[in-house]
């Protein structure tokens, strides 16, 4: 008989966004006439750029004709797209090749295929509260997690810890769910401990592009020693409204080798053997986003996000409400008031104003009595949302 992995049986349910999904929907059913403002989704709220928009409809029209047709696409990405993205880097002042970036399908797909790398026996490290799939995907693998809790002590960014023993650390900053950011300080520090015990940091840049501090690191590789330790995953999901198109980049530096492996040769190896490419639809539309052009209309997009996370910063703080984010990233993470715990806090919200959240407690033990509110809704929603906010808790 075969033998599935019996490792998903360690999963826990998936409760968080079914349970948010189930009690807005019930809601809904029994007040016809209300209406929501969804504040907890992570999805983006406007549509692709005009210059990628152009490129898209532009690289589907050279499928349409022999000369500029393309079949198969090289499996760790276009040249075109892999040195558009390392003159990106170049313009924030790193380092990068050509061949060092991989294209992908998007972040998330990503950060659980990059899993390959590691012998399933190694111990992967989670900052908590953490976005649940870097959990479930070594759970997946049966890989031991070793989990790291974070709170307002230290701004739910953490310090390393000479006690800590793990071979993959989990690092995201711009945080998802707290929006917080590691300085360059902070971020010295994972990197000298990863080299240090020869660990890898799988950096999630994600959100990178809505740092507004320009002290702030955008990439792990602005620090010394990190081309040694770092792999580095980003995305277009939210940089540029891809969520619904599905592109990002991974990028490894050459550098970066344990036990007399080549973790650079080895991506390739596993992308030439496991993928065929993202298309050259997408590709194409991915390049445009790193023009001059492309960047001015995705950070015209951005700003709306960005004064949607001043609108709730400052209700918050109209109303004494400990948080943390929004000033760098497009999430708010604040302290439940009243003593009350996450999903208590969510009822209250929906039963009370119909705004929307997410309860911290399902990023994680030490979110509970945490909130997140995502900036990604309109600019009208938002500043209802935060009305209503300031007039129920005032």
């Amino acid at each position: 008989m075969t033998t599935p992995n019996m490792h998903y049986a360690d999963l826990k349910d998936s409760y968080l966004f079914y349970n948010i999904a189930q009690k807005t929907k019930a809601y809904l059913e029994a007040n016809p006439d209300k209406r929501l403002y969804r504040m907890g989704i992570g999805d983006v709220s406007l549509p692709l750029c005009s210059a990628v928009i152009k490129a898209l409809h532009e690289a589907v029209d050279d499928q349409a004709v022999k000369e500029n047709f393309h079949g198969y696409m090289p499996e760790c990405g276009a040249s075109f797209l892999r040195e558009a993205i390392a003159d990106y880097y170049a313009h924030k002042g790193v380092t990068v090749s050509a061949d060092e970036v991989f294209v992908s399908s998007g972040a998330s797909d990503e950060l659980g295929d990059i899993l390959d790398l590691f012998d399933t026996n190694s111990t992967a490290l989670v900052i908590e509260p953490a976005y649940p799939a870097y959990v479930d995907a070594n759970i997946m693998s049966g890989r031991k997690i070793v989990h790291l809790s974070s709170g307002e002590e230290n701004g739910f960014l953490p310090s390393p810890d000479d006690s800590i023993k793990a071979d993959i650390l989990y690092i995201c900053s711009p945080n998802n769910p707290t929006g917080a950011v590691f300085s360059r300080h902070q971020l010295q520090e994972w990197v000298d401990f990863a080299n240090k015990n020869g660990s890898v940091i799988l950096f999630d840049a994600a959100y990178e592009a809505f740092i507004e501090d320009e002290t702030l690191p955008h990439s792990i590789f602005e620090l010394k020693g990190a081309r040694t330790c770092a792999i580095e995953i980003c995305s277009l999901s939210k940089t540029a409204g891809f969520t619904g198109t599905r592109m990002g980049y991974t990028v490894i530096p050459k550098e970066l080798e344990r036990k007399g492996m080549n973790l650079n040769s080895m991506w390739v190896r596993n992308r030439t053997t496991k993928t065929n490419g993202v298309s050259y639809i997408i590709q194409k539309g991915g390049a445009a986003v790193f023009t001059a052009e492309g960047q001015r209309q995705i950070h015209e997009n951005i700003k709306v996000y960005k004064n949607n996370a001043k609108v709730l910063m400052e209700a918050l703080d109209k109303l004494g409400i400990w948080y943390t984010g929004g000033n760098n990233a497009p999430y708010i993470w604040l302290k439940c008031p009243n003593g009350m715990d996450s999903w208590e806090f969510f009822d209250y919200l929906l039963n009370e104003i119909q705004v929307v959240g997410t309860p911290g407690e399902g990023f994680g033990k030490c979110g509970e009595g945490y909130f997140r509110f995502s900036t990604f809704g309109s600019p009208e929603d938002t500043k209802e949302a935060a009305r209503r906010l300031c007039e129920l808790l005032k």
